[in-house]
């Protein structure tokens, strides 16, 4: 596989036991209860964008499995994969708790690990899937490798609802921001929301509600 295949990408998002952020069975219950005790119902998923097609739909899955195993390796929910004429080159699960680094979101996280490795005509030709919408830092950080196309799986308005976060007066989405700043990026989602979704509603009951995307 090309570089940041997927042994040496997992091998970014294992994170030694010792550098977990552990927390007791009976804080963990209690702090679920207080979050569901806080949280709306679920949202119902929205609909596939109608642009993506079964190729996103094929690499959105390991975006979410992705999300999945940082959930078991310190990390928050998230994950991303970057696809290159069909092959998956870098991909990389957020690890921000087990790190201590915030910046260490799925998308901010793959692009600093892989940038010296991959060139920017590599990721200008590349496809970036994402289980989760990307926030205005992985934006620019998309933005500065040169991405031109991103799919994201789940919306950030969605899955803060099932985290519990206020809704913004003003929320700014991905579409927004690359619309402003790099207009010539194609952002396509959501896609699979329902799947993604269920991974937030998983993890979140039982982990500290941040105060904004993790």
């Amino acid at each position: 596989m090309a570089a940041g295949g997927r042994g040496d990408s997992l091998a970014w998002g294992v994170l030694k036991k010792g550098m977990r952020l552990l927390v007791p069975r009976t804080v963990a219950l209690a702090l679920g209860l207080l979050a569901l005790g806080a949280r709306a119902a679920a949202p119902t998923p929205l609909p596939d964008d109608p642009s993506c097609n079964d190729t996103d739909r094929k690499f959105m899955e390991r975006a979410y499995e992705m999300a999945r195993y940082a959930t078991t390796h310190g990390g928050a929910p998230f994950g991303a994969v970057l696809v290159k004429d069909g092959v998956i080159i870098a991909e990389f699960s957020n690890c921000e708790h087990a790190t201590g680094d915030v910046t260490k979101h799925a998308e901010t996280g793959l692009i600093s690990t892989f940038s010296p490795k991959i060139s920017r005509a590599t990721f200008a030709a590349s496809t970036l899937y994402t289980s989760s919408e990307p926030c205005t830092m992985c934006c620019g950080s998309i933005r500065f490798a040169g991405i031109k196309r991103v799919v994201y799986g789940t919306s950030e308005l969605q899955f803060l609802k099932v985290i519990g976060v206020a809704e913004s007066a003003n929320p700014l989405e991905s579409k927004e921001v690359f619309s402003r700043t790099a207009p010539g990026t194609v952002v396509q989602g959501p896609l699979l929301e329902a799947e993604g979704l269920k991974i937030h509603e998983d993890y979140w009951p039982t982990h500290v509600r941040p105060s904004a995307r993790s």
